[in-house]
């Protein structure tokens, strides 16, 4: 593991102000152990904010208890994890955050895993700092949590690799939010997460965005432990989250800027291969191919709304 000081601190011997954001959606027991977990990591964070989706369970109440002083963002509707994660962005940013950590409600860090993300962020050799440093996701059982493993970058030159491998880490192309590690000068230049993806690839999208001409890295020694009620990855039965899953990897081929051609072709022949892998072997065919051209008709009618509109009642938040 890449040591750090108690407090991290920046190029320039500054104090490096680190803001942890969580988004929660009805997993009161769950999100209680993942702050418990960031509150008590060497170093830990600055500031802790919890952006609350209108949880059903007590979630805010037993946060307010247990945690007073994590900055509670309680909405009055959920937004999905694509809007939770915009406005925690932006909160973070509003706490002039020089690193934002962004973490799932689910995805309880292990110690040692933010100071393993500083570690590499710090060290790396390059002319400037990472955009992004992801953690290693596993399950409860310890196995790699396949839906979390972020995508290798196709064609790191020899440099990028040795400069990542200097700092313990491998070149990445796109990562999920189970926990990641993000610059906050490139979080200000480039627009926030897209709030109208409500779930699912909201992160794939963000990630290629924000690390297209710029580094990424992969940190092994930063581990999490995603606790989901069960093993799956992205090939798995996806129930009623197909329609987002198809609308949004569409809207992401048809119209990001995350990509360049090359990958946008790539990706394309992922997405319709994983597709028809998961229709044809799910037990209920006929809700998936309704969800599937559900999905490809909505990308095609029309563009993502502006974050700003979808969230227009809760930004203040």
């Amino acid at each position: 593991m890449i040591e750090v000081p108690a407090e991290a601190r920046d190029r320039a011997g500054r104090h490096l102000r680190v803001v942890a954001v969580v988004v929660s959606y009805n997993r009161r027991d769950l999100v209680l152990e993942t702050l418990g977990a960031v509150l008590a990591q060497d170093p830990a964070p600055g500031r802790v904010v919890l952006v609350e989706n209108a949880s059903t369970d007590g979630t805010a109440a037993a946060v307010r208890e247990a945690y007073p002083g994590v900055d509670l963002l309680e909405l009055a509707r959920n937004t999905g994890g694509a809007g939770g994660f915009a406005l925690g962005v932006a909160a973070g940013l509003r706490r002039r955050a020089d690193v934002l950590w962004l973490l799932d409600d689910d995805a309880v860090p292990e110690p040692g895993a933010l100071a393993a993300l500083l570690g590499s962020y710090e060290a790396y050799g390059g002319p400037v700092p990472p955009a992004a440093v992801a953690s290693k996701a596993v399950w409860v059982d310890g196995r790699i949590h396949r839906m979390n493993v972020p995508r290798r970058r196709r064609g790191a030159t020899p440099a990028q690799v040795r400069l990542a491998r200097d700092v313990g880490c491998t070149p990445m192309r796109t990562a999920s939010f189970c926990s990641l590690l993000v610059d906050g000068e490139v979080a200000r230049r480039e627009a926030l997460p897209i709030a109208d993806y409500f779930l699912w690839n909201d992160d794939f999208e963000y990630t290629a965005r924000i690390l297209r001409g710029r580094v990424g890295l992969y940190c092994p020694a930063s581990v999490v432990v995603h606790k989901t009620a069960t093993y799956y990855n992205s090939g798995s039965a996806p129930g009623d989250r197909f329609f987002y899953d198809v609308r949004n990897m569409a809207w992401m081929l048809l119209r990001s800027r995350g990509l360049a051609p090359p990958e946008r072709a790539f990706f394309t022949i992922v997405a319709l291969r994983r597709w028809v892998r998961t229709v044809y072997r799910s037990h209920e065919r006929r809700p998936l191919v309704r969800d599937l051209g559900r999905g490809l008709v909505a990308a095609v009618a029309r563009p993502p709304r502006p974050t700003r509109d979808v969230l227009g009642d809760v930004w203040s938040a």
